[in-house]
């Protein structure tokens, strides 16, 4: 614990990873404050209503908004010998790698593009022949993007075949999960529509290796993406799914709750964990503060970006599971694989407000247990 203003304590980084803390430890006792008899106090507020120490706890321990925040490295340029050193390293990340991991990715489009385009336009009638092609293609500007990071990317694990009913789920991080684990083996990965010239790429490009996009805020969008998997995780010659089940980037460090939809189409289930090493750059990707161009430079403009990928062994449904329990079954491996810790919260309420039915549960639940203390008094 630190000393902020007016002797406020402040818990430091390393004690917000620990479990959650009990609320009554923050109370004082009776013994320790005099206080005129009538006046109301904390503790009898809490113990008024079960909501209150709720709200209390969610105010000391926030796991569910932690999941979701990067965690900027302790400065290190803190003193006349560092510094000059920190000056020199930036230098060269910015007026050195920068430029040359700029033409690399620049050749690697130049190449990529004077083939796609002909494959595209000229094989069609040839089906397998422009698939197998627009799939190594595609696989190629991957390594590309991955080398302009200066990527130094661990696989464990078998490579990924070709199979008929077989599904891949991963943790989710940053749009990058997808391009680190395509320049090693096609998939047709399952993803959130996006703008721009992210979107131009989805629609074109990515759409040639049978990705299937999504709006998640449309509910007519989410019947019509569960079809197409059905029918594309049948089809023998189709690329293998990818689906990140958390359904939102999370911070690397935790794991929220996976969607059951992956775990309802009755293919085996191939875990991929996905472990970036903070040491040179945090790969995490915050949609809401970050366009994903800014998250680009940002790994452009780092030493490198350094990550481990486990494949790890195919699961199937158990006789007495449901799709639930086997999502949850899934993530634990997962986690444990890529230390992750396991929070209770669905990711998507990172977009959404809760529903008025809930607010109003909670209100009358207060509302009860308000007057069954006044009528005690």
């Amino acid at each position: 614990m630190s000393s902020g203003k007016g002797g406020e304590l402040i818990p430091s980084s390393s004690e917000l990873d620990l479990d959650r803390p009990n609320i009554e430890d923050y109370l004082p006792s009776g013994s320790s404050i005099h206080e005129p008899l009538g006046k109301l106090r904390l503790c009898d507020l809490l113990d008024i209503s079960p909501t209150l120490t709720e709200a209390a706890g969610a105010i000391v321990d926030d796991s569910f908004t932690r999941c979701f925040k990067s965690n900027p490295p302790e400065p290190w340029n803190w003193n006349v010998y560092l510094f000059p050193l920190w000056c020199c390293g930036v230098v060269i990340r910015y007026l050195i790698l920068f430029p040359v991991r700029v033409i690399v990715l620049t050749v690697g489009w130049i190449i990529f593009l004077s083939c796609f385009i002909p494959v595209h336009l000229l094989l069609k009638g040839h089906d397998k022949l422009q698939k197998n092609m627009e799939r190594a293609l595609v696989e190629l500007i991957c390594s590309f993007f991955v080398a302009s990071w200066t990527g130094v990317i661990n696989y464990h694990g078998p490579r990924p075949s070709m199979r008929p009913k077989q599904v891949f789920v991963a943790n989710h991080t940053s749009m990058i999960d997808f391009i680190i684990l395509e320049q090693m083996s096609s998939f047709a990965v399952i993803m959130q529509k996006h703008p721009g010239w992210v979107g131009l790429l989805q629609s074109t490009i990515l759409e040639s290796v049978g990705c299937i996009w999504f709006n998640r805020t449309e509910a007519k969008d989410r019947e019509t993406v569960t079809k197409k998997l059905r029918e594309h995780s049948q089809g023998v010659d189709n690329n293998p799914l990818l689906i990140f089940p958390e359904g939102t980037c999370v911070n690397n460090q935790y794991s929220v709750m996976f969607k059951k939809g992956a775990f309802e189409l009755g293919c085996t289930i191939c875990p991929i964990a996905i472990k970036y090493n903070k040491i040179f750059v945090d790969a995490f990707w915050n949609s809401r503060k970050q366009s994903f161009t800014m998250h680009l430079l940002q790994l452009m403009t780092s030493w490198a970006v350094v990550c481990d990928v486990w494949y790890l062994e195919p699961q199937n449904l158990r006789p007495d599971e449901t799709p639930i329990e086997f999502a949850e079954r899934v993530r634990d491996i997962i986690s444990v694989r890529a230390g992750l810790k396991k929070v209770p919260w669905d990711g998507y309420l990172k977009y959404s407000r809760p529903s008025p039915k809930h607010r109003e549960r909670k209100q009358q639940s207060f509302a009860e247990s308000v007057l069954r203390r006044l009528e005690e008094n």
